[in-house]
């Protein structure tokens, strides 16, 4: 089976044609990297503009590029949410109206059930159930895979993401646009002992996360040094901002492992692209004896490939949508349930 497929949830318009929910046939995506540098972020009204100049020729490039026709194509899968509202928009509208043509059904897909998918693609021999960290610039979450279509959250940031985080900490020491990957290779080679950091604990749920004051205070470190004209040794202090989201993630991780009994544990997001959260949640899946499923670097980030792999499982569910689907118009996946 062939899913049409679209991401167009931030400033990464995609397109992608994903066979059987395993075989990525073609991921091709026009990034807003260079246009969105130059203001420090995401402006969501630019990024919907691009979104409709590039999506009518990347969905001519992923059929070629996966060497099938229009008629090839058995169904259309796009994300309905979550993500800039503008930005989702575009890419609903074009599926409703490719779907429309091509007279085939409609698959609306959860953005974060679409980065958990992305190990489908990386591990075809993956199935639930499993467990999965879930860390981006927007989420960061734990979520048990119970099935293809059904999981449940069990514990996530109460404020910030672990994304998000890194962003905002990298833009105050002047780091390119997006900040998060600039951070990381800043702090390969720095003491992550040098600059003490807090850690957060939360009330009522032992799962749950918060990184507000983990950025805060990296924030003030910097700003009091510069206020007294003091050096900041940038390596070793985004060594010590990475050990701390990495130290918090794996905590909570293993936890979750030991209360949900899941021997495989999954990580998706564009977060899990960093070098130390990978490196230590593979040596946390090491001494508990799990397997560890980590999506190759090119499906951390958005993408449409991923989004065709869950499409896939959606549909063997039978969750189509009809031409009325509008961004965050179908079942949400917030709360409890994913």
């Amino acid at each position: 089976m062939n899913i049409f497929s679209i991401e167009s949830s931030c400033d990464e318009t995609a397109v992608a044609v994903v066979r059987d929910g395993r075989v990525m046939l073609s991921d091709c995506i026009s990034s807003q990297v260079d246009i969105h540098k130059i203001y420090g972020g995401v402006v969501p009204e630019i990024a919907s503009r691009k979104h409709i100049e590039a999506i009518y020729p990347l969905a001519d490039q992923a059929l070629a590029t996966a060497g099938v026709t229009r008629a090839d194509i058995d169904a259309v899968a796009v994300t309905y949410a979550p993500g800039l509202i503008g930005a989702v928009l575009v890419g609903v509208n074009f599926a409703k109206a490719a779907a429309f043509a091509l007279g085939k059904p409609l698959i609306p897909v959860h953005h974060i059930r679409g980065h958990i998918a992305a190990n489908y693609l990386s591990h075809p021999e993956l199935e639930p159930p499993f467990l999965c960290l879930v860390v981006s610039g927007g989420h960061t979450m734990l979520v048990d895979v119970a099935d293809y279509t059904k999981m449940t959250i069990l514990g996530g940031t109460r404020d910030d993401a672990a994304g998000e985080c890194f962003d905002k900490i990298a833009r105050v020491l002047g780091m390119p646009y997006p900040g998060g990957a600039a951070l990381d290779r800043m702090s390969q080679g720095g003491d992550p002992t040098k600059y003490p950091l807090p850690r957060a604990k939360v009330d009522g749920n032992p799962l749950d996360l918060s990184f507000s004051g983990l950025k805060t205070a990296a924030i003030n470190l910097i700003h009091n040094a510069n206020q007294k004209d003091e050096p900041v040794d940038i390596p070793s202090l985004c060594a010590a901002v990475s050990e701390a989201v990495s130290s918090a993630l794996v905590s909570r991780t293993e936890l979750a492992l030991r209360q949900t009994g899941r021997k495989t544990l999954a990580v998706a997001g564009g977060v899990a692209a960093n070098s130390r959260i990978r490196a230590q949640v593979t040596e946390l899946a090491q001494r508990m004896g799990v397997r560890l499923c980590l999506p190759e670097l090119r499906y951390c980030g958005d993408n449409a490939a991923m989004i065709g792999a869950q499409g896939y499982y959606e549909f063997l569910a039978g969750n189509v949508a009809d031409m009325t689907l509008n961004a965050y118009a179908t079942k949400s996946l917030v709360g409890e349930s994913l």
